[in-house]
């Protein structure tokens, strides 16, 4: 006779604990957002793998990574602690809270220049929440929660994603005030063959969307490329040369000086994130207030001259 198949048995408790490791990837910022001493947070993951039966967690130096298994318990843990919320909001006795760790992944110009100062409001409003933000110049997996939520200029390919455009900005051509000092300001884009230029690395562009410069001409003198847009921000500053520059960069530096703004380019705006994170009360908050401030900030993105924003 075949025996039954013993259930797993498991403490509630421990999946608060795996919850915050798997949201902070980090044992001892785990530890300081339960308030409990990281050796506790171990032996509460330990004991919650022997329980299972399963490694939930890949251990390195750079912290701790989701295995298969565990990526699938995240989306039944994350459902418990939506239901538990609930239960709150339910009864009437408080309004759920909306605290946890949220990663956000976007490319460095656009994390640096304005999701950064986004990001800072946003914690005015939702103090508890934390916000990671990720400047990659490789493609994270949301799939493999490498990130919450993902900011990019191009629609995203993945499975049970959720994508929506939010918004567009424009790119243009600028260059320091100190950089016409001692040369002629171009009329016509045959003039601008005489004028030095600062672009990207083409064989580090991992996507089309970053090729802007060549949207609207091929200079012959490039003195200057980097895979980073705030080196290249700094070099257009110090009066290398001209560069295409989103909005967001200009908006801020009343130094810069727009080069024939009749020439320009458009990037939309995508925010994505993974189907079974749309239910989770803090990434719903993050996503809604990222929605409303791009849409706040339309002339501000949308503008060959924009204005610094003002609150």
């Amino acid at each position: 006779m075949k025996k039954p198949q013993q259930k797993l048995r498991y403490d509630w408790n421990d999946v608060v604990y795996f919850l915050e490791v798997a949201r902070q990837r980090n044992l001892v910022r785990a530890a300081e957002k339960l308030r409990v001493d990281h050796t506790t947070v171990s032996r509460r993951i330990r004991e919650l793998e022997k329980s299972l039966n399963s490694t939930l967690f890949k251990r390195s130096k750079s912290g701790f990574t989701l295995t298969e298994i565990g990526l699938r318990l995240l989306q039944y843990a994350e459902g418990m602690e939506s239901q538990a919320n609930s239960i709150v909001e339910a009864i009437g006795l408080q309004q759920a809270d909306a605290g946890g760790a949220v990663r956000i992944a976007a490319m460095e110009g656009i994390g640096s220049f304005y999701l950064t100062k986004c990001i800072g409001d946003f914690n005015k409003l939702y103090p508890s929440i934390q916000v990671d933000l990720i400047t990659d110049t490789r493609l994270l997996d949301l799939s493999r929660r490498e990130a919450d939520i993902f900011v990019s200029f191009f629609r995203p390919q993945g499975k049970r994603l959720s994508i929506r455009k939010v918004g567009e900005f424009k790119i243009s051509l600028y260059s320091s005030s100190d950089y016409f000092d001692s040369r002629p300001y171009p009329k016509t884009p045959k003039e601008l063959e005489d004028h030095a230029f600062i672009d990207f690395i083409d064989d580090h562009i991992y996507s089309k969307e970053n090729r802007w410069l060549s949207d609207i001409l091929r200079p012959a003198h490039i003195i200057f490329r980097s895979t980073s847009l705030v080196a290249q921000y700094i070099a257009v500053s110090e009066g290398q040369g001209i560069a295409m520059l989103p909005s967001y960069v200009a908006a801020n530096d009343k130094d810069l000086r727009p080069v024939m703004p009749e020439l320009f380019s458009t990037r939309d705006i995508w925010l994505s994130v993974h189907e079974d994170l749309l239910h989770v009360a803090r990434i719903k908050a993050v996503i809604a207030f990222l929605e409303k401030r791009v849409e706040a900030d339309r002339t501000l993105l949308t503008s060959v001259r924009g204005t610094a924003r003002r609150n």
